[in-house]
């Protein structure tokens, strides 16, 4: 497992931008699949976006599709959640995940490593 530590979060208007970054420690990062998810106020945690081991492969949850990136930098061992378009819908705690595999996945059960989570407020 890794140890996953986000930043970025914050309160932004409806229709603006931020920069999620979510860095892990460990030498083996790089065989990681990672992915985003968020959790809103009295809801389930949800899948937002996933990437593969070496940031060729992308999968994105459909109300962020044309909205959110995701990416990653193996050397730095980071990912990053650039977000645009930012609605009130979006206001949640978002998580960062990870899993030792080749593979990708949407399913929250599937990662085995959690960050503490950043909040993500955007305003009407």
């Amino acid at each position: 497992q890794v140890q996953l530590v986000e930043s970025g979060g914050g309160l932004v208007q409806a229709g603006g931008s931020l920069r999620l970054s979510c860095a892990a420690s460990g030498r083996t990062f790089s065989r990681y699949a990672m992915a985003w998810f968020r959790q809103a106020p009295g809801k389930e945690r949800e899948f937002v976006a996933t990437i593969n081991w070496s940031g060729g492969v992308t999968y994105y949850k459909d109300s962020v599709k044309g909205r959110f990136t995701m990416s990653r930098d193996n050397a730095k061992s980071t990912v990053d959640l650039q977000m645009t378009s930012l609605k009130p819908d979006d206001t949640a705690v978002y998580y960062c995940a990870a899993r030792n595999s080749i593979s990708i996945s949407n399913q929250r059960s599937w990662y085995d490593s959690w960050g503490q989570g950043t909040q993500v407020t955007v305003s009407s």
